[in-house]
């Protein structure tokens, strides 16, 4: 099967090539027909599957096939919303539409919080086909009359058991009320679990479901492997792995905001190029790094789980797990970020004896063991005796392994596997805890949406065949 094959037009066919493919992906061969059917679709698919341009493609297409919307003053007005959770994915999205689309005369933008609004005023009073928004800041545009919604005849819910888990679900359910009534749904999750079934049976009418990779399924072509160290020796061996082995654009998981910012400190100490991206970093930082990483002018990028969503590269060599996730399909999610489109790629993931609860967790989900290498000279000291992990108000203690494995699909938080933000200690084991990047604040307020919407220099202004941001 080729991209010719299902119907898209010469300009986009054009900007696939240009961009290095031919062949389409399963979502892709399956999503693309059902698009341009104009049905409602709910697709289980997982960042890295080429789910994007899943629904990318065909929405380009059908826009470009068709007059623009327009108000009653004959402005244009956006046709396709699309929601995502974080700025990151947002900014991703936003890339590919601009990518798949710079032959064809249409506009898109792209909003989120953390950035002035004028510019994205402005951006929408010149006249804007495709908005790429998260939801506090599509919100936010809403509230003060900047944003026309009357014309939208597509909505895609894009990572949408990350929104739900964030804390979005009553976001997404004022804007579901704000639409037009008649348009067009496609919703994407990682996995179809019970919360998404039941946003999906109050979203969609008579969906087409596809189903091309499940959640806890890693993939073929990514080699695991779990070095045992000291708790104390973790740094040390990351750096020492770094350079003998000639590591490069390497990207490493912290399940902390604080451990990922003196992770980072500590490798630059050390002589390593490296910076950190979390929810705490001012949007220019956490686009600078990002911008730096994907190049190759960064060596190492540290990030927390849900920052790292929207990082998405080709031909990601390495990941290094230098805390194992306490929600064992995060795993499945971090190491999904290297071994892309064929290409092989490494997981390695550093374990201390607090961590066995987790390592053990991970392997009944995935089905199998992973692969131990010990790292001559960094062997743990088999007298070392676990202690307590510290994740948000969670205290998870021992580091012994699960009586059973922990069911895929129970509710996060549950078995004591919390889901939080701990800070000070040995990465992450000791201090008070902190809240983790969207979860809800004690004193009752709301999350912080979209990672914070305080001013700063705004985007730049939508461009014709392009987005902002």
């Amino acid at each position: 099967m080729t991209f010719a094959s299902l119907g898209l037009s010469e300009p986009i066919l054009l900007a696939i090539s240009e961009q290095g493919y031919s062949t389409p992906t399963p979502i892709q061969a399956q999503g693309i027909p059902a698009v341009l059917a104009g049905g409602d679709l709910l697709a289980a698919a997982q960042t890295g599957t080429g789910k994007t341009a899943a629904f990318t493609l065909p929405l380009l297409h059908r826009l470009s096939q068709a007059e623009p919307a327009r108000n009653a003053r004959g402005q244009v007005i956006p046709r396709v919303l699309v929601l995502v959770p974080t700025r990151e994915l947002a900014a991703q999205v936003a890339e590919n539409v601009r990518d798949y689309g710079k032959h064809l005369k249409l506009r898109s933008m792209v909003m989120y919080g953390g950035v002035g609004m004028q510019p994205q005023i402005d951006a929408l009073r010149r006249g804007v086909d495709i908005v790429v928004a998260t939801p506090g800041r599509m919100l936010d545009h809403h509230g003060q009359r900047t944003l026309d919604l009357s014309g939208i005849d597509t909505l895609v819910l894009d990572e949408a058991d990350r929104m739900l888990d964030m804390g979005f679900i009553h976001d997404i359910r004022k804007v579901l009320a704000l639409l037009p009534r008649k348009r067009q749904n496609l919703l994407f999750s990682a996995t179809f679990s019970d919360e998404i079934k039941v946003l999906a049976n109050t979203l969609l009418n008579q969906p087409k479901v596809i189903e091309v990779a499940r959640r806890n399924i890693a993939a073929a072509s990514v080699r695991q492997t779990v070095h045992p160290v000291g708790r104390e020796r973790k740094r040390e061996l990351l750096a020492h792995l770094i350079r003998e082995r000639n590591w490069w654009q390497v990207l490493v998981f912290m399940r902390t905001k604080h451990g990922a910012n003196r992770l980072a400190e500590q490798l630059r100490g050390d002589g390593i190029g490296a910076d950190a991206i979390h929810g705490n970093k001012s949007q220019g930082a956490r686009t600078r790094a990002l911008a730096e990483f994907k190049s190759g002018k960064l060596q190492v990028l540290v990030a927390t789980d849900i920052a790292a969503r929207g990082i998405d590269i080709d031909q990601l060599p390495m990941v290094v797990n230098y805390e194992l996730p306490n929600v064992p399909e995060d795993y499945v999610h971090r190491i999904g970020r290297t071994g892309r489109a064929g290409a092989e790629g490494e997981a390695i993931s550093l374990v201390c004896v607090d961590e066995l609860r987790f390592l053990r967790d991970i392997e009944n989900l995935i089905g199998r063991g992973i692969d131990r290498n010990l790292v001559a000279g960094f062997e743990p000291d088999p007298q070392e005796r676990a202690q307590p992990i510290r994740v948000g108000r969670t205290v998870i203690g021992g580091g012994r392994a699960a009586s059973g494995p922990r069911r895929a699909d129970a509710p996060r938080g549950q078995g004591g596997h919390g889901r939080g933000d701990a800070g000070g200690g040995h990465h992450g084991h000791a201090g008070q805890p902190r809240r983790n990047e969207g979860q809800p604040r004690r004193d009752g307020g709301q999350p912080r949406r979209d990672g914070g919407r305080g001013p700063s220099r705004g985007a730049a202004p939508a461009r014709r065949n392009g987005t902002t941001g």
